[in-house]
């Protein structure tokens, strides 16, 4: 009779399946890609850097380029309106300064003719500015704006009703000294708007 060296075989079993299953499991894990320990902060600093380009890209910056096209055209028109205004304001003075030297430089009927085309300009440039479409978030510029050009066309013709009177020049000359005060701040106004756009 042969005899069986282990009364009981099976109690081997559970022990090379447990040590089967811990070997699949290692084999398992090892095979997958390491997690980077910065996965994490890196999603979230991410996340941060959007949300500030984010924010960055609705308030341009002077000389970005990030003012939209109708906004755009609107410090356009400005720009050619003041660069006209200007003009006017130098000629204005122009004309005045040689009327007042001595002796006169310009005839009367010439200075008359050179300050009613400044009054007749400056009213079309005043009107040129209430014809503007105003963009959102400048209303307050433009009530500015208004005010100065206007302020401008009535000092135009006050200086020509000073020439015209017979009195000896006051009239004139505190208009003319107006117009030229408030083609100034028209021209402040415009650099003003176009820094509050993001323009440059």
């Amino acid at each position: 009779m042969t005899v069986n060296p282990d009364p009981k075989p099976g109690r081997w079993i559970l022990p090379l399946v447990i040590l089967a299953m811990v070997g699949f499991t290692y084999f398992f894990v090892s095979a997958l890609p390491e997690a980077s320990p910065d996965t994490t902060l890196a999603g979230i600093a991410s996340t941060t850097t959007t949300a500030d380009t984010g924010t960055a890209t609705t308030q341009p910056t002077n000389g970005s380029g990030n003012v939209d096209a109708d906004t755009q055209t609107y410090l356009d028109d400005l720009d050619g309106i003041n660069s006209d205004l200007q003009l006017l304001r130098t000629e204005l003075v122009t004309v005045n300064t040689a009327w007042d030297s001595n002796p006169r430089e310009i005839s009367y009927t010439e200075i008359e003719n050179r300050m009613v085309a400044v009054g007749v300009d400056t009213q079309s440039l005043a009107d040129r500015v209430g014809a503007l479409t105003v963009p959102v978030g400048l209303e307050s510029y433009q009530a500015s704006f208004t005010a100065a050009i206007s302020l401008c066309s009535t000092s135009a013709a006050d200086a020509l009703a000073g020439l015209r009177s017979t009195d000896t020049g006051e009239k004139r000359k505190l208009a003319v000294d107006t117009y030229i005060q408030s083609a100034a701040d028209f021209d402040t106004e415009v650099q003003n708007v176009k820094t509050a756009a993001g323009a440059s």
